[in-house]
C-alpha cells in the first residue's frame, strides 16, 4: 500500500457511544484501515495507488457498520441438561433404524437425531432394506415439526382430552352392539400385521363392525386382477434389474406407479456395458420421469394405449384379437417383437386403471416367463377397494352406519363425490378421525384425535411378504397425540401398551432374529412363499379391452407429482418449493397440454420482461364440474390429452402460502384417472414460479454429452469419437483444453481429495438429493415470489434439457450444418429455433451443484478472500468474511452460487419453517444458518467429510473404503451420485473418474472441477 496513515473507518466511529462500532471492534476485521485521507480528499484519491481490490475491502468493511443492524445473525440461548441422558452426548449424532409407511410412501430408514431432535432422513442400507427414501420421505422430517398439526383431542370442534373421547367412543360402540348398528373402521392401507390383528380382534368383539381400506390414489384395478389370478390382494414387486427389454404402457414406474421404489433396480440395467444395456419403450400420454428415461418414447392417448396393450398381448401369446386402427403401430409391433425375443428377460408393465388391462399384464409376463415378474414377496402397500368405499358411502347415506372411525384418510378432500360422503357423515351417529392435521375431514367429525407422526410412534410393517420392518420413535410425542392402535387396544379391553403388543407378535415374523436385533437393524428378513399360480379368462379380457371407446373431447389424465404425491404433506415448504422435474415449476398446479392443442385453442406460455414464466388461464370441465386452471404447454404431451396433478388445492390446516393449486380429486370420478374433459381459454394470465423455462441444449455438447450404445460398443477404446475433449490453441498448436493450465497446480496427492461422480444414465431426476441437501445444509425456503425473481436458494438443482429435434444427435447435426448468420440455415435464426423443444423431445436430467473447481474463477475475484480452496478439494465459504459483492457469482460459469437477498430466518415475510421455534427444530447444528447479504452454495458437505475423518481418528483407524458421503450421494437410490476420495485407490470414485465415459462440465474453460459426469448412452 502506498498509504500508511491511520484514519477513521466510517462516520459512525465519530460517535463514541455507538453500539455498532463496539460490535465491529469485537468482530474479526477491527484493524485500522488507512482510507481516510484518500477517501476524504479528491486530489489525494486521484493520486493514490491503492488497488481496486483494496478499495473494495475498505468500502466493504465501512459499509458493514452501516448495515450491521440488518444483517446480524440470530442469538440463541442454550439451556444445559440438569440430568443428562446417558444415551445422548451433546454434539454427537445418534441414528435410529426405522421404517415409514403413510399409506402412500414407504421406505426403510435411518433417522439422524441431535440432542433428541430428528433432523435428517438417511437410507437404511442393511441387507434386506430394499426401499429407499424419495423426496417426500426425506421431507417428512420437516412435517414432524409442522406448527399446523392437530395438538389436542377435540370434541365437537372444542378442545378436550383423550379420556373423554375414549369414553364417548366406547359408549357408541356399546350402543351399536345393542341396536345392531354398523361400525366401520375406514383406514388407508396399513401393511402392519399387528394393526391388522388388532382390527380382527376388534371385529370379533364387535360383530357388526367391518374394516374398509381406502387408498386416495387407487390401484384397485391391479389389485383386483392379481386377486383374480392368484387369489391374493397384493401387487407384484417387479425386479427391473432382471429385465433386458422393458415395455411400459402408461406406467410411470420411476414415479409413483404402484408405490414406486423401482428406480434402483431399473438403474442397474441402464449403466452401459460394452454391447449390453436394457432397452426401454414407453407409451404414455403425460411426459413422466419414466418417459424421460426411455430409449423410445411414444406419446399416445390412453384409448390407444389399451389397443397397443392388446396388440402386444396378441404378438407375445400368439393370440388373435381384432382391434381397430392403432396409432404408431410400427413402434408397438417392434416393442412386442423385442419383448417376445427377450423371453424371460422381458418385462411389461402398465398403469392403465382397468382390470382387463391389468389381467393382460399378468398374461403377457406369464407367457414370457419374466424373471422380473415374481409372485414371491408380493407388495402389501396397496389394499384399497373401490367397490367397498363406494358401498360405504351408500351405506352412510341410507343411515345404516352407526359409528365411523377413520385413520389415515381424508375423504372429504380426496373423494370426487365428497358431497355424498358429507351428507352421509351427517347421518352417522358418531364420527371419529385420527389425523395428523385438523384437515377437511377431521375438522367436521364429532371427535378429532391428534395422531402421532411416524417418528413419534411404534409400529410394525410388512411392506413385502417375507420382510418385517419396525417403526420406532425417535422423539417423544410433541403434542397430546394418541395412536389409532392405542385406541383399538382400549376398545378391545386390552391394557398392554402397543409396544408390548408388537413385541409379543414379532416372533412370528423375525425368522429367529431377536427383538433387540430387529429394533437395531430396523428390519428382519424371512422366507417368502410364492403365491399359488393361477389363470383367468385372458382372451375375454383382451376382447373387452379391444372394444374400449376413446373419450369424448380431451382425455384428462390425472397423476401425482414428484413433489406432493397424494397431498398429505401439502403444508411442507420444502416440497412446495421443490421444482417439478419435468416442468421445473414450483409452488403451483396446472394443466399440461400439447403444443398443437395449445395453438389451436390459443393457449400459450411466454417469458416476460423480468424472466418469469406466464401462462394462459383456462376453464376445465369434467362431468359438469368446472375449474379454473393455468396452462403449461408441455413438450411430449400426447395430442388430445391433458394432464393434471392430484394433491393440490388443500385449504384446511395449511399456512396461506401453501394453499396453492386446484383440487384435482374433484375430477377423480369412480377412481378413474382418465376422464373426458373440455378445455377453453379464460381471461387473464397466470404467473408461474419456473426455475428453468422450456429451454433446450442448443447443441452445447460440452454440457450434455451423449452417444448411442452402438457407437459406445463399437468405439469403446476410442473415446475421442463419442467423448471428445475440447481443444484450444497453445503455442499455435491444438491441444486438449484439460491439459492447459493458467496457474501452477498444487500437489493434490497428499491427504484426502474429494470428487463426486454423476452418471447421467442412472439419474432419473427424482429430486431426493435436492431435499436431502435442504435438510443437511439448512437451505432456506424463499417462496413463490422470490423463486419467480430467479432468487431460489437451492444449493443443488437438477437441470432438465429437451432436444429441439427428436434426438440430441439431431440437435448437434442441425448446429453443425448452420451456414452463415441469416436465412433458414443461418446460425442466428437457427439457434433461436433450437430454443423450441420438439413435439416429442428426448430429455436429460443433469444435477448441478458447485463444481469445486481446482482452478476456481470465483476465488480469484473475491475482494475479501471469503471463498477459498481447501487442501481436500472443496471450495470453501467463510460467511463472516463475505460482503456480498457477488463477483464470485458473476464469475462462476456454472451459476451455482446463491445470494442471500433477505434474512430468511425468523422473518415474518418468509413464514416457513424457519419462522417458528417448532420448525427450527429441524435445523442441523453442524451447519451455520446464513444471514442476509452473503453468498452461499454447495460445500460438498464439508461437515460430513470432517466428521468421517474425526470418527476414524477417534477410533484409531483409517477411513474405510467408500465411507465418505455427501447428503446427495447418500440419498441417491439409483447410484447415480458417487462421492469419495480419489487418493484412496480402493474407493469407487477413483475408477469412475478414470472411466472412459467421464467428462467435466465446460472443460474448455479450464476450471478443473472436482465433479465429474458420465456420458449418457442411449440404447437406440
Amino acid at each position: 500500500m502506498s498509504s500508511n496513515k491511520k484514519y477513521w473507518k466510517s462516520v459512525e466511529e465519530l460517535n463514541e457511544n455507538s453500539s455498532i462500532v463496539e460490535a465491529l471492534r469485537n468482530n474479526e476485521f477491527v484493524e485500522a484501515i488507512p482510507t481516510d485521507e484518500f477517501l476524504s480528499d479528491k486530489d489525494s484519491l486521484s493520486s493514490s495507488s491503492t488497488t481496486r481490490r483494496d478499495f473494495l475491502k475498505y468500502v466493504g468493511f465501512s459499509t458493514a457498520a452501516a448495515t450491521l443492524a440488518a444483517c446480524e445473525g440470530p442469538v440463541h440461548k442454550s439451556i444445559p441438561y440438569v440430568l443428562q441422558p446417558e444415551q445422548i452426548i451433546p454434539g454427537v449424532a445418534d441414528y435410529y433404524a426405522t421404517s415409514m409407511f403413510d399409506g402412500f410412501d414407504f421406505a426403510n430408514l435411518l433417522v439422524k437425531t441431535r440432542e433428541g431432535r430428528p433432523i435428517k432422513i438417511e437410507n437404511n442400507t442393511i441387507s434386506g432394506a430394499k426401499f429407499a427414501a424419495n423426496a417426500r420421505v426425506h421431507a417428512s422430517v420437516l412435517s414432524l415439526y409442522d406448527s399446523m398439526r392437530l395438538k389436542r383431542t377435540k370434541l365437537a370442534q372444542k378442545e378436550a382430552n383423550w379420556q373423554e373421547a375414549d369414553l364417548k367412543i366406547k359408549a357408541s360402540l356399546a350402543d351399536a352392539k345393542v341396536k345392531g348398528g354398523q361400525v366401520v373402521l375406514l383406514t388407508n392401507t396399513l401393511a402392519s400385521p399387528s394393526t391388522e390383528k388388532l382390527i380382527a380382534e376388534f371385529i370379533a368383539k364387535n360383530p357388526t363392525a367391518k374394516h374398509v381400506i381406502y387408498d386416495a390414489v387407487s390401484e384397485s384395478a391391479a389389485l383386483d386382477a392379481f386377486e383374480t389370478v392368484y387369489g391374493e390382494r397384493a401387487l407384484v414387486d417387479y425386479d427391473f434389474s432382471k429385465a433386458n427389454t422393458i415395455v411400459s404402457i402408461g406406467a410411470d414406474f420411476l414415479g409413483d406407479w404402484q408405490g414406486g421404489g423401482f428406480d434402483s433396480g431399473y438403474a442397474q440395467g441402464r449403466i452401459p456395458q460394452v454391447g449390453k444395456m436394457s432397452k426401454h419403450f414407453q407409451f404414455e400420454a403425460n411426459m413422466t420421469l419414466s418417459g424421460a428415461a426411455a430409449d423410445k418414447r411414444v406419446p399416445m392417448t390412453v384409448a390407444n394405449q389399451k389397443l397397443a396393450l392388446v396388440k402386444i398381448y396378441s404378438i407375445v401369446t400368439g393370440s388373435s384379437v381384432a382391434i381397430g386402427k392403432l396409432a404408431n403401430e410400427e413402434v408397438v409391433v417392434k416393442a412386442a417383437q423385442q419383448l417376445k425375443a427377450s423371453g424371460s428377460k422381458g418385462l411389461l408393465v402398465s398403469g392403465i386403471q382397468d382390470k382387463n388391462a391389468q389381467l393382460l399384464v399378468l398374461a403377457i409376463n406369464q407367457a414370457l416367463g419374466s424373471e422380473a415378474f415374481s409372485t414371491v414377496g408380493t407388495r402389501q402397500i396397496r389394499k384399497g377397494s373401490n367397490e367397498k368405499v363406494a358401498q360405504l358411502v351408500a351405506d352412510m347415506n341410507v343411515g345404516s352406519v352407526h359409528t365411523l372411525i377413520m385413520s389415515g384418510v381424508n375423504p372429504v378432500y380426496t373423494l370426487a363425490d365428497s358431497a355424498k360422503f358429507l351428507s352421509g357423515l351427517k347421518k352417522v351417529k358418531l364420527s371419529v378421525a385420527f389425523s395428523l392435521k385438523e384437515d377437511e375431514t377431521a375438522s367436521i367429525t364429532n371427535i378429532a384425535v391428534p395422531a402421532p407422526h411416524y417418528l413419534e410412534s411404534w409400529n410394525d410393517l410388512v411392506l413385502t411378504k417375507g420382510t418385517y420392518a419396525l417403526t420406532q420413535p425417535t422423539i417423544r410425542p410433541l403434542f397430546s397425540s394418541k395412536q389409532f392402535q392405542e385406541g383399538l387396544l382400549s376398545w378391545n379391553g386390552n391394557s398392554v401398551s402397543y409396544y408390548d403388543y408388537i413385541k409379543a407378535n414379532a416372533a412370528s415374523f423375525t425368522n429367529g432374529a431377536t427383538w433387540n436385533k430387529t429394533v437395531h437393524d430396523g428390519i428382519a428378513v424371512g422366507v417368502a412363499s410364492a403365491t399359488t399360480s393361477g389363470a383367468a379368462d385372458f382372451s375375454a379380457a383382451a376382447n373387452a379391452l379391444a372394444s374400449s371407446k376413446p373419450a369424448n373431447g380431451f382425455e384428462l389424465v390425472l397423476y401425482t407429482k414428484t413433489g406432493l404425491g397424494d397431498g398429505q404433506q401439502a403444508n411442507n415448504p420444502w416440497l412446495q418449493e421443490f421444482p417439478d422435474p419435468i416442468t421445473r415449476v414450483s409452488w403451483d398446479n396446472y394443466v399440461t397440454i400439447s403444443k398443437a392443442d395449445a395453438e389451436r385453442l390459443q393457449l400459450d406460455n411466454k417469458i416476460v420482461a423480468n424472466g418469469g414464466l406466464n401462462g394462459s388461464n383456462a376453464t376445465l370441465t369434467v362431468n359438469g364440474v368446472k375449474m379454473a386452471v393455468p396452462v403449461i404447454v408441455q413438450p411430449g404431451q400426447a395430442v388430445g390429452t391433458l394432464g393434471l396433478a392430484l394433491g393440490y388445492g388443500k385449504k384446511a390446516s395449511l399456512k396461506e402460502e401453501m394453499q396453492v393449486g386446484v383440487n384435482a380429486y374433484s375430477f377423480y370420478s369412480n377412481f378413474n384417472d382418465v376422464q373426458s374433459a373440455t378445455i377453453a381459454k379464460a381471461d387473464g394470465e397466470h404467473e408461474f414460479a419456473c426455475v428453468q423455462s422450456q429451454k433446450t441444449l442448443m447443441g452445447r455438447g460440452d454440457i450434455i454429452k451423449e452417444t448411442t450404445l452402438t457407437v459406445f460398443s463399437a468405439k469403446y477404446n476410442e473415446p475421442e469419437v463419442w467423448n471428445s475433449v475440447a481443444k484450444v490453441s497453445l503455442d499455435h498448436k491444438e491441444v486438449e483444453a484439460t491439459k492447459v493450465d493458467l496457474w501452477e497446480s498444487f500437489d493434490r496427492s497428499v491427504g484426502h481429495h474429494f470428487n463426486l461422480s454423476i452418471d447421467l444414465n442412472a439419474c432419473t431426476g427424482c429430486g431426493a438429493c435436492v431435499i436431502a441437501c435442504h435438510a443437511e445444509n439448512n437451505v432456506p425456503v424463499v417462496g413463490k415470489s422470490e423463486i419467480r425473481r430467479s432468487r431460489d436458494m437451492h444449493w443443488l438443482r437438477i437441470d432438465r434439457y429437451y432436444s429441439s429435434e427428436d434426438t440430441f444427435a439431431g440437435d448437434n447435426k442441425k448446429k453443425e450444418e448452420f451456414s452463415g448468420l441469416f436465412g433458414k440455415e443461418g446460425s442466428l435464426g437457427g439457434f433461436g429455433d433450437m430454443e423450441k423443444p420438439a413435439d416429442n423431445p428426448q430429455v436429460v436430467f443433469q444435477p448441478v451443484m458447485c463444481q469445486h473447481c481446482n482452478h476456481a474463477p470465483c476465488e480469484t475475484v473475491c475482494p475479501v478472500a471469503a471463498t477459498s480452496h481447501g487442501r481436500q478439494g472443496q471450495n470453501q465459504m467463510a460467511y463472516n468474511r463475505c460482503v456480498g459483492t457477488r463477483y464470485c457469482a458473476n464469475n462462476c460459469p456454472y451459476k451455482v452460487r446463491r445470494f442471500n437477498w433477505f434474512l430468511y430466518n425468523n422473518n415474518d415475510e418468509f413464514d416457513f419453517h424457519m419462522n417458528d421455534d417448532l420448525g427450527r427444530m429441524v435445523i442441523n447444528p453442524d451447519v451455520n444458518v446464513r444471514s442476509r447479504g452473503v453468498m452461499e452454495k454447495c460445500s460438498m458437505c464439508i461437515q460430513r467429510t470432517q466428521y468421517t475423518i474425526l470418527t476414524a481418528k477417534r477410533e484409531g483407524r483409517e477411513v474405510n473404503v467408500d465411507e465418505f458421503e455427501t447428503a446427495c450421494s447418500s440419498a441417491c437410490s439409483t447410484g447415480a451420485m458417487v462421492f469419495g476420495d480419489i487418493n484412496n485407490k480402493a474407493d469407487k470414485i477413483t475408477k469412475l473418474v478414470e472411466d472412459k465415459r467421464a467428462y467435466h462440465l465446460l472443460e474448455s474453460v479450464g476450471t478443473k472441477p472436482n465433479v465429474v459426469y458420465q456420458v449418457k448412452v442411449r440404447n437406440i
